[in-house]
């Protein structure tokens, strides 16, 4: 289980607001990818905290309710199907990061970012591998960001139906694959990620 450890010793080197960001949606065909910030006060209570891939959806959504309530400040930023396209997964998801740590009401003073790339903040931080198993700011982040492409795969859905994107929330499932070659692409999708059509 995540727990508090790196924002303790950051805390002890003079690091305040230590904020935990994560993203969600690199792999889909479709959508934007939404990255979250959030910093949370240093040993808040909030059971069941954990990576959001090993949480039940339901379970998310509750989490996802509490951490809003019990956070210094958290935010949304969002790279777009047209950023994703122009550059690549990887500059289009540091860009929605970025955005993310922007859109705080308090300033941090320490970005712990999931994955193995940290470049181009404007705040110190580093990268901590498998961050969202490991630091409960990163855990509450990966909810937050989770969650919020969740309920946007929802509205997408509404948008377009045939597609099935409730269900397998834009991942190259054999189904919505199908429903691609059948009904054609839509803007929503990412153009690098289905060149399996021109096939």
């Amino acid at each position: 289980m995540p727990d508090f450890s790196i924002e303790k010793l950051k805390n002890e080197q003079g690091c305040l607001h230590v904020c935990g960001i994560d993203e969600a949606g690199r792999g889909p065909l479709c959508g934007p990818v939404v990255a979250a910030a959030c910093i949370l006060p240093i040993d808040v209570d909030i059971p069941k905290l954990n990576d959001s891939k090993k949480l039940s959806p339901k379970t998310r959504l509750a989490l996802f309710d509490e951490i809003r309530e019990k956070a210094i400040a958290y935010s949304i930023g969002y790279g777009t199907v047209e950023e994703i396209d122009e550059y690549n997964i990887l500059e289009a998801t540091l860009l929605a990061m970025r955005r993310a740590v922007e859109g705080l009401q308090v300033k941090p003073d320490y970005l712990l970012v999931d994955g193995n790339v940290f470049r181009d903040f404007d705040f110190p931080g580093e990268s901590v591998i498998k961050g969202d198993a490991t630091s409960s700011s990163i855990a509450a982040a990966s909810i937050l960001a989770k969650v919020t492409r969740d309920l946007l795969c929802d509205e997408l859905d509404a948008l377009y139906p045939e597609y099935g994107i409730a269900k397998h929330k834009g991942y190259a499932t054999k189904d919505h694959m199908n429903a691609l070659r059948q009904y054609g692409p839509t803007p929503i999708y990412r153009t690098k990620f289905i060149r399996f059509l021109d096939k």
